[in-house]
């Protein structure tokens, strides 16, 4: 998907046949997904499968998320995803079930070779664990697992991945707050 050894300055990243379905997603996105009503999760669940995603059951995406490729986004069962949010998916983007994201929250997959000559563009997965939760404006890193259970704490920013369940992260870098009480699975 990511063209390799490309002049970024004056040549695309990403092939013709990505271009130009991201183009069509970002169409739909702005006619259909953004202006319809906060409670039609089923109309952009839809339009979500129809470019790809793979939904769970009881999944709602609010009107406000941006998606950077739906064909890269697989998500649970009774997932909330919050209006802001931002799921730069170069990179599959996986949130288990009962997980929720938070309003304005970014997670990316995407960045860039500081040592490359081109600043080579670098796409690494993201995965999300079920019953997590990442609050407020969190900022979720290329290549970053967040296990099950964690809480992701408001503004917080993950760049290396949390392997240990049913904690609490606070803070730029994310340190360990302390652990947490696990849920009743559902």
């Amino acid at each position: 998907m990511i063209i390799d050894s490309n002049d970024p300055y004056t040549q695309p990243s990403f092939s013709l046949a990505n271009r130009i379905a991201r183009a069509a997603w970002g169409v739909v996105w702005l006619l259909l997904f953004r202006p319809s009503p906060r409670p039609l999760h089923v109309w952009r669940n839809w339009l979500l499968k129809a470019f790809g995603a793979k939904l769970g059951t009881d999944v709602h995406v609010y009107p406000g998320v941006r998606v950077w490729a739906p064909w890269q986004l697989t998500i649970g069962n009774r997932v909330g995803i919050a209006n802001g949010v931002t799921l730069y998916n170069m990179a599959p983007i996986t949130i288990g079930s009962n997980a929720v994201i938070s309003q304005g929250a970014h997670l990316c997959g995407g960045t860039h070779n500081i040592d490359s000559a081109n600043f080579q563009l670098v796409a690494k997965p993201i995965s999300i664990g079920e019953h997590a939760w990442i609050c407020a404006e969190a900022f979720i890193g290329p290549g970053v697992s967040v296990a099950e259970g964690c809480v992701v704490a408001a503004r917080c920013v993950v760049t290396k991945s949390i392997s240990e369940p049913w904690t609490v992260w606070v803070g730029n870098p994310a340190m360990k707050k302390r652990s947490r009480e696990k849920a009743a699975k559902s």
